[in-house]
């Protein structure tokens, strides 16, 4: 046998034995998929990526190699998304709107290989996923600049289901006409109430008058059915591809961090978030109506070591004067210590509920 030809028998050899571990990579890479389909999480995830490539191509002791290995890993790690997309895809996503609302442009970026189901409204949407019509559920939770959706807080704290993701979005809102018509052409803007709130310094420099509808993408859907220059509509850049519009003017929020954070809503709770850096919790509470209960309640978390990144309170609707609080902390109720803390607050409130757990806010 030439030296060649043994080079090459011991190549098969090493190949075969590759096979069989890049069997099991995807076996395992299958159970991930898996595992994030249950809990909502995206295939994606950067940090975790760079962790990788950074560990393994340590391992390469020839430094001519390592560019050549970081090649292979990529490669491979491109093969696992493909494959852990295709296992997740199916997953029924339930948002409120239509094609081209900010929740669309979410849900679409958060499951990207998802089946997508609009509802006129956020409890239609929320119910979906407790009914087991839809798999999740993604609805924006509070704004940077417009402050919080009331009406997803309330779903959050009367329904069963659970946060196991938390996700920012940037807002860059934009003038939509229809086909030939100009900026001045302009006379009354059409958008979602908090949209309008958050271009109001537009509006009010251009003269416009405003109209309320139910959300942007709605917004400009009736501008294009209406077909009048003198009406506009303020959405996303991709409701005008969509409904067959011209960009007026771009960036006309005055608030150029506007941000807003979705949630993703399941029926399973996530146990399994690790409790280092980047570990994130939300809750709610009630308490009871004697003198210090809230002030024992905010110490207990201050007591137990606990960053709170928001407090914030809502009326009870069915009682007067009865507030529930929401809080959105650093950590884990998952550890020895997250459970002793949850234990005191439940002898402290009346009533304590853990919304979910998720690492950090993923930026979409």
């Amino acid at each position: 046998m030439t030296e060649l030809e043994k080079n090459r028998e011991e190549i098969d050899g090493i190949d075969a034995r590759m096979a069989e571990l890049f069997e099991r990579r995807m076996d395992i890479a299958e159970a991930i998929a898996l595992y994030k389909k249950q809990y909502g999480l995206q295939v994606f995830d950067a940090a975790r990526e760079q962790e990788i490539l950074e560990r393994e191509v340590s391992h390469i002791k020839n430094p001519d190699y390592r560019a050549y290995y970081l090649d292979f890993l990529r490669a491979m790690i491109s093969v696992s998304k493909k494959f852990q997309h295709r296992i997740i895809s199916g997953s029924r996503i339930a948002y409120c709107g239509i094609e081209g609302a900010w929740a669309s442009i979410a849900a679409r970026r958060i499951f990207p290989k998802g089946v997508f189901v609009n509802y006129p409204d956020f409890p239609k949407a929320y119910g979906a996923v407790v009914a087991g019509e839809c798999d999740f559920a993604v609805l924006p939770v509070e704004n940077s600049y417009a402050g919080n959706v009331s009406q997803v807080f309330d779903l959050m704290h009367g329904g069963p289901l659970f946060i196991n993701g938390m996700y920012s979005l940037k807002v860059s809102q934009a003038l939509l006409g229809v086909k030939g018509a100009a900026l001045s052409d302009v006379r009354k803007v059409v958008s979602h109430q908090q949209a309008l709130d958050q271009c109001m310094t537009f509006i009010r420099e251009k003269g416009f008058q405003i109209q309320a509808v139910v959300n942007t993408a709605v917004a400009a859907k009736e501008v294009a059915a209406l077909g009048d220059k003198s009406v506009a509509a303020i959405a996303s850049e991709e409701s005008a591809a969509i409904y067959g519009l011209e960009v007026l003017q771009k960036g006309i929020n005055q608030a150029s961090t506007n941000t807003t954070r979705f949630a993703v809503f399941s029926t399973v709770k996530n146990d399994e978030i690790p409790a280092g850096s980047g570990s994130l919790f939300q809750m709610m509470f009630t308490v009871r109506d004697v003198p210090g209960a809230l002030a024992a309640a905010v110490s207990a978390f201050s007591d137990a070591g606990i960053n709170l990144r928001s407090l914030q309170s809502r009326p009870v609707g069915d009682i007067p004067w009865k507030y529930y609080f929401y809080v959105e902390g650093e950590g884990s109720l998952l550890t020895d210590e997250g459970k002793a803390l949850v234990s005191k607050l439940e002898g402290i409130c009346e009533e304590v509920k853990i919304l979910g757990h998720y690492l950090g806010d993923i930026s979409i």
